[in-house]
């Protein structure tokens, strides 16, 4: 159905839920997954790598990547990048609860390029 599900993540606790949800769509679309983490280079593919061992034996295709930049445009460029029929990203990280949506997936949804799924992680 989407073909590549790409999800964003920073390795925190709120994060691995969206991951969480992306390999379950994955999963039930007969997709792949690609995890992407935004910072430091080697920092961001450990995060990413992590994640996608913990979900090694989801019986799906799961790449990890690495990212600079801002967090949202990084996203949106990686999602073109890689042709993901489906974006996923957390609600909110860890920038507190005064924010009604977290500004990544704010910013996301006003530019992604396919398919956007913002996972409820609070």
């Amino acid at each position: 159905m989407y073909g590549r599900v790409l999800v964003g993540t920073d390795g925190s606790d709120t994060a691995r839920r969206a991951v969480e949800r992306a390999v379950e769509v994955a999963e039930a679309t007969g997709s792949s997954v690609t995890i992407v983490s935004v910072g430091d280079p080697d920092r961001a593919l450990a995060v990413a790598q992590a994640e996608a061992e913990r979900h090694s034996d989801a019986g799906v295709d799961i790449a990890a990547r690495a990212c600079q930049g801002d967090p949202a445009a990084a996203l949106v460029e990686a999602a073109e990048a890689e042709g993901a029929g489906l974006l996923v990203v957390g609600s909110r990280g860890m920038t507190g609860p005064a924010r009604l949506l977290g500004s990544v997936p704010n910013k996301v949804s006003h530019h992604a390029p396919c398919h956007l799924l913002i996972v409820h992680t609070t």
